[in-house]
Formats: structure tokens, C-alpha cells, sequence
């Protein structure tokens, strides 16, 4: 089997900097349909959480739309999920059995590329354990495919595209299946302003810097614009630059990357205070523990 993420180290610049895009949450306002409609539905009708819906409803927002793993990995967010929910003392008290994840845990922690085709693969050699898994996410990229249609950019997006084109190769950087982002980005004219979309089968977001754009652009010249702390993550563990949008804000984040961020950024003036400003504010959009605990 060929590595999906060749291509990422196959990539040559062609203009003096890169910009690395989150695509969920940040040009597309998704994740609130995805999660809601999509995600939190199966994760109910597939872990058998009926009993305790409005809890296990309220864990898989706070996991992946309200606190500092926004964003994450499903397989990663499904443990935190079901761990935090089996620990709420309504579910005790109801004496609902919330299933274990150490057998996802398990491979979570050997699997450098979490996606549905590494995961089929375990399956089918053998792994019993993880057929469950299995059945919620495919239910869960149906849901998607299913529902989520017709969700645009954010405005100024497609205008930062055109402007940042120019002197930056763009590419999108995200933990969303590749089948999935390609569908959404060629829906709104958009694909045409990046190099490549890069989906959670090209390995996690700091691989995804680290192959296309690490040795290839001074770290002064790489940004990562997102919308989660694990995008700062892997910009920085990257030692690139970051630009948030921040949650709930995300129009005025957008504007003020039109405006300003990206002329500082290829003017040399973005690292220092003026990001640290930013990320400052950013910080303090998310929560890191529930407000049950």
C-alpha cells in the first residue's frame, strides 16, 4: 500500500511562502451541522446512549465544538467522549453502561494515520473489538454525506484566497476524511486557490507542515490559519506561525486576516507582539474542563 502522504514531501514551493489552511470551522461554518446532525446522532443510536441522549449530546459538543480538543481527530474525540460521559453522575445514577475505549485506545496509540481505511484494515484483520467503531464512523460519513450540503465559506474567505495566491502556496490542512473536504471545497469554487487538500489519511496536521513545508520556507514565511487549538499545535511544534479564527467570531477573524494579518505576515511583521496578541485572545475562547465538573 502506497503512503498517502508522499505527496506532501513530493511538494515544491512555487512561490516564497506557504499557508497552511484548517478546513471545518474555519472556511466552512460545519462544524456545528456535522457534529449536531451528524456525529452526536450516531454516536447515541451506535454506544446505545439513549437513556442518557441530552448528556451524551451535551459531552460530544463540549468535546468537539466548545473546549480545547475542538477540532480533534473523531477517534481520539469518541475516547475523551465516552470516558467523560461514563464518569457524569446522571449516568450513574441512571446505571447506563457507557462502553470502554480501551481497545480504541489501544490503537490510537500505534496508529500514525487515524482514518476509516486504516481502521477498515484492523477490522479485517481481525480486530472484533473495534467493529463497532467502525460501523459509527461509516454511519457517521453517510450522515455527512447525507446532510451536509449547500455550506459556504465564510465571508472574505474566497477573498483572502485570491489575495494570499499570489504570493503563498496554499494548501488545506485538515483531520476531515479526503473524500469528504474534496467534495466541500470543489462545491464552492474554492479548490481552485490551494495545492493540495490534505485529509486526516495524509497523516495528523503537524505531519502535514512538517512534509510539505519544513526545510522547503524559512519558518517566518509558513502559517497555519485554524480554528482549534490543535492547529496552533502544529504550527508550532513546526515552529510556523499561526493565525487563529476564533470560535464564535469567526467573521471578524476572517476580516481581520483580510486586512491585516496576511499583509503583516508577508510583510514580516506578524511574529512577536502582534501574534501573540492574537493568540492570547484566541486562548481564551475555549474552555479546558466541562462546566459539570
Amino acid at each position: 500500500m502506497s503512503d498517502p502522504a508522499q505527496i506532501l514531501r513530493d511538494f515544491k514551493p512555487t512561490k516564497e511562502f506557504f499557508i497552511g489552511i484548517d478546513s471545518d470551522g474555519c472556511v466552512f461554518d460545519s462544524m456545528e451541522i456535522k457534529h449536531k446532525e451528524c456525529f452526536a446522532p450516531m454516536f447515541i443510536k451506535h454506544f446505545d446512549l439513549q437513556a442518557v441522549s441530552k448528556y451524551a449530546r451535551e459531552v460530544w459538543e463540549f468535546v468537539n465544538l466548545y473546549s480545547k480538543t475542538r477540532g480533534a481527530n473523531r477517534f481520539p474525540a469518541l475516547s475523551r467522549s465516552l470516558n467523560l460521559l461514563r464518569a457524569r453522575p446522571q449516568v450513574i445514577a441512571r446505571k447506563v453502561a457507557v462502553p470502554d475505549s480501551k481497545a480504541l485506545d489501544e490503537w490510537v496509540a500505534r496508529e500514525t494515520k487515524l482514518g476509516n481505511a486504516t481502521l477498515a484494515a484492523e477490522v479485517k484483520s481481525g480486530n472484533r473489538a473495534l467493529e463497532n467503531i467502525k460501523r459509527w464512523s461509516d454511519a457517521v460519513n453517510a450522515a455527512i454525506e447525507d446532510i451536509v450540503r449547500g455550506v459556504p465559506p465564510f465571508p472574505l474567505v474566497c477573498e483572502s484566497l485570491e489575495k494570499l495566491k499570489r504570493h503563498a502556496d496554499a494548501m488545506v490542512i485538515s483531520q476531515t476524511p479526503a473524500d469528504a473536504l474534496k467534495r466541500e471545497w470543489a462545491e464552492h469554487c474554492v479548490e481552485q486557490n490551494v495545492r493540495i487538500i490534505a485529509g486526516q489519511e495524509m497523516g495528523t496536521k503537524t505531519e502535514h507542515i512538517k512534509f510539505a513545508a519544513v526545510g522547503k520556507y524559512p519558518p517566518t514565511k509558513i502559517l497555519m490559519i485554524g480554528d482549534a487549538p490543535g492547529d496552533f499545535k502544529a504550527a508550532k511544534s513546526n515552529g510556523a506561525l499561526f493565525f487563529p479564527i476564533n470560535p464564535g467570531a469567526e467573521e471578524a477573524s476572517w476580516e481581520r486576516f483580510f486586512n491585516e494579518g496576511l499583509d503583516r505576515f508577508f510583510a514580516g511583521t506578524f511574529a512577536g507582539d502582534y501574534e501573540a496578541a492574537l493568540v492570547k485572545e484566541f486562548d481564551a475562547c475555549l474552555p479546558e474542563k466541562p462546566h459539570w465538573q
